[in-house]
């Protein structure tokens, strides 16, 4: 009975939280209007998604790699929350990971965060600072749109599939969730490497539009 309940105010938080998503979307539109800097390298990144998606319907899906990205998720989103890994088992059939600290964020990253284009943005911003990477920002904009669209297509992929991780925090609070989290990597993915426009000011475009539409909505009450 405790889990029904846990389970229904988790679909009223989902509910509650579909004007942060719309707020997130249009925050997302202003940034990527604003920035010139996008505009140059937005043809590298969508011919990197482009790549990934013929790759995803010609070749044999790379289960096993994405398998291990998205254990690797739980297991530093645990770390995050304090947690220690216990175990973890990776296989193309599927995965666990044993943690000792584990949550709704925990359980739902490996659906909005993008382990692989993460990385590729570690890398980068590691190696920018030590030898100067700024010649390569093509190349850079070209492999995060071939690593968030495998983020996509196989999170899609694994959806079909029934996803204890979904089903135990309910459809309607998980899928509000992943969206705004998707919508939320972006936005500070793009910020972060534009000099156009910052990450506050990206937060701030989305608190305000969002607080609007909800302005809004309570004047139809």
């Amino acid at each position: 009975m405790g889990h029904a309940l846990v389970k229904i105010f988790k679909m009223i938080a989902g509910i509650l939280l579909l004007p942060f998503c719309v707020g997130a979307v249009i925050a997302l539109y202003r940034v990527l209007i604003e920035n010139g800097s996008i505009k140059v390298t937005s043809l590298v990144f969508f011919a990197g998604i482009v790549i990934w998606t013929l790759v995803y319907i010609f070749l044999p899906t790379p289960r096993l790699i994405y398998v291990f990205g998205h254990e690797m998720t739980h297991t530093i989103w645990s770390w995050f929350f304090g947690g220690k890994l216990k175990g973890m088992k990776v296989s193309a059939l599927g995965g666990q990971v044993l943690t000792t600290k584990s949550n709704f964020i925990t359980s739902l990253a490996p659906y909005f965060f993008p382990f692989y284009a993460v990385v590729i943005m570690t890398i980068f911003a590691i190696g920018n600072i030590f030898w100067d990477w700024s010649g390569y920002t093509s190349l850079f904009y070209f492999l995060i749109g071939l690593a968030y669209a495998f983020h996509i297509t196989l999170t899609f992929f694994a959806l079909k599939t029934k996803q204890t991780d979904i089903s135990d925090q309910g459809y309607v609070f998980s899928t509000v969730i992943i969206f705004l989290g998707n919508i939320l990597i972006l936005l500070v993915g793009i910020t972060l490497f534009s000099s156009d426009t910052g990450v506050f000011y990206a937060f701030d475009l989305w608190l305000k539009s969002s607080t609007g539409i909800i302005t809004s909505l309570l004047g139809y009450l």
